[in-house]
């Protein structure tokens, strides 16, 4: 094994036994053995994973809920055992897999803060050396010798979230948590993730901001049924992560828009989008598509589309101007293009719909014609800032403005 791998997931498979009838007596069981009822169906959670976690590494580990993420750090933490495969981990290992897993509200925070350390698996002598730092970060100081429960629930989820950071083993693993408290402590938060990046230490964080993960993860993998689907690359990952969850997301709308077509007579029809650009770009890229419909009775129609953000619900790009414009029935193609300048990272949906003169809507693309579209800006570094605003001088730097130096 090398000296420079922290963690190393070989063949790991995990499934649990999920009780399909309810056995009251010995008897039973032993019947239903013999007849080969096993009174339970396997739930496979994890299906022979494999990927490694070298020292330094800010890991990533992504997917959706149920994917089997939680299963997967709960082995790496030694709680589960797995069916197969084997986990390798070289040094002290924190887990942070709840907040507040282990505290006791009747006893006071200095009290906690020491039974977590012996949970994690500190000695005394190791706690007190950790002890100011856990209090300093969770800025606490003054209520450390009240008990837990007079804790608002804020101050609670600093505390533990203290103890879990300032913990000085070497692979530090969180579970679908990285900032947390108030906007000043988040801030707090950020800095000391930053300070650890580049400190070279170990850590593994489970997340669904995909914000975190290519802003602080160096390598990362993507979990989906129990298998890993992408691994390596954070942006490659977080892309593929994003993609596949705004492929499931319906189109707001169009369900009542296809009820409302049912009660009236139809006169376009087989709408068809084709992208024919990748799906994931930049903003300096061109947007390009073919649609494709047929009408039906001697009217005229014209098409409208917009790219919409789908995390905020809003239009990025609108187009109802009646650029190319069609006469009477029959099958219409047509292809358009667009640009998208000076915008960050977004997920956009690409709806298209065929309307005649007088605006009225004579058919809405449903989903598989609805193309997603991820745009990543990949032209300035982490450093360059982002935008400028010459009314005010503010620049944008890491989503943040901030006055020109």
């Amino acid at each position: 094994m090398s000296k420079e791998i922290a963690v190393k997931i070989e063949h790991v498979s995990k499934y649990f036994k999920l009780p399909t009838e309810s056995t009251y007596s010995l008897r039973t069981a032993v019947v239903n053995r013999f007849k080969g009822i096993k009174g339970y169906k396997e739930q496979h959670v994890l299906k022979d994973i494999n990927f490694e976690v070298n020292k330094g590494d800010f890991f990533g580990i992504v997917g959706r809920n149920g994917s089997g993420k939680s299963t997967l750090l709960k082995i790496i933490s030694q709680i589960y055992t797995p069916e197969k495969g084997s986990v390798y981990i070289d040094g002290k290992l924190v887990s942070f897999i709840e907040l507040g897993v282990g505290f006791n509200p009747e006893l006071t925070g200095r009290e906690n803060v020491y039974m977590n350390g012996a949970m994690l698996g500190f000695t005394t002598e190791e706690v007190d050396a950790m002890y100011d730092d856990i209090v300093e970060f969770a800025e606490l100081k003054e209520f450390m010798n009240q008990k837990l429960k007079n804790y608002s629930s804020g101050m609670q989820v600093r505390l533990a979230f203290s103890v879990a950071i300032k913990a000085q083993g070497d692979i530090l693993i969180l579970d679908e948590v990285l900032a947390v408290g108030d906007e000043a402590f988040q801030r707090k938060c950020n800095d000391y993730f930053m300070e650890r990046k580049a400190s070279g230490k170990t850590t593994i964080l489970v997340t669904h901001d995909m914000g975190a993960v290519k802003k602080y993860c160096n390598k990362a993998v993507l979990i989906e049924d129990g298998l890993v689907k992408a691994y390596g690359d954070p942006d490659d990952v977080a892309n593929q992560y994003s993609l596949d969850n705004a492929l499931e997301m319906p189109i707001a709308g169009n369900e009542e828009k296809s009820e409302e077509k049912k009660t009236e007579k139809i006169k376009v029809s087989d709408l068809v989008v084709k992208l024919n650009t990748k799906n994931q770009i930049t903003p300096n890229e061109q947007i390009s598509f073919d649609i494709s419909y047929k009408v039906l009775e001697d009217i005229d129609t014209y098409i409208a589309f917009s790219l919409t953000d789908i995390d905020k619900n809003i239009w990025i790009y609108n187009d109802n101007s009646m650029d190319y414009p069609t006469i009477g029935k029959g099958q219409k193609n047509v292809t358009y293009s667009c640009r998208i300048k000076n915008i960050n990272n977004l997920k956009l949906r690409l709806e298209v719909s065929v309307r005649d003169y007088d605006d009225k809507m004579l058919s809405f693309a449903n989903v598989e014609n609805s193309p997603i579209i991820l745009i990543n800006r990949k032209d300035i570094s982490p450093d360059d800032y982002s935008a400028k605003d010459s009314a005010t001088g503010l620049i944008q730097r890491n989503g943040e403005w901030i006055f020109d130096e």
